[in-house]
């Protein structure tokens, strides 16, 4: 049934079913990293985005949002928290709502780290840290300069190394 304010309901002629993944933190790791290819097409092309379209403002929050990351880090957390935050931030910026909608949409769980990493000793996690925040670094500064093709390009390569390294700590972990 279909309703249109002021005019009345009416029998859809099609059904349309809405749009589903099914998937948490104790879901298999095939669909995290299934997840993590789907985010990906929508994460580069945000981010490239971003890169064309942010307001100063925007980029204000985008680099608050990776300051959070960076001050997790420090205080020895693994910045998941404050992770999800820093991409809604590149995906608000475009000024299209329905990028921060998928996102927020998958929510924080699309962030694998907590239950991979449960096992890595800190040195480990704290070298992998510092990896995905120089890799934000590299999506900030592109968004900064207004870099379209930079930025596109340094997401692509921040979400194909985290699968990759993802895939390695699962291994390692025997995580399946």
């Amino acid at each position: 049934v279909v309703t249109r304010q002021g005019v009345g309901a009416f029998v859809a002629s099609q059904v349309r079913r809405p749009f589903r993944v099914d998937f948490d933190e104790q879901s298999p790791f095939g669909e995290v990293l299934n997840v993590m290819e789907l985010r990906t097409g929508v994460e580069v092309e945000a981010a490239g985005l971003a890169a064309e379209r942010a307001s100063p403002a925007q980029v204000k929050k985008i680099t608050d949002r990776f300051a959070a990351i960076q001050a997790a880090i420090d205080r020895g957390e693994n910045g998941v928290d404050e992770d999800f935050p820093f991409l809604c931030a590149i995906a608000e910026a475009p000024g299209n709502p329905q990028f921060n909608r998928f996102l927020e949409y998958l929510g924080r769980f699309i962030i694998p780290r907590r239950t991979i990493w449960k096992n890595t000793q800190p040195a480990a996690r704290r070298q992998q840290l510092d990896t995905f925040q120089k890799e934000h670094a590299q999506i900030l500064h592109a968004i900064r300069q207004g870099s379209v093709a930079q930025a596109r390009t340094a997401m692509q390569r921040h979400l194909l190394n985290s699968r990759a390294r993802y895939e390695k700590l699962a291994a390692e972990n025997r995580i399946q």
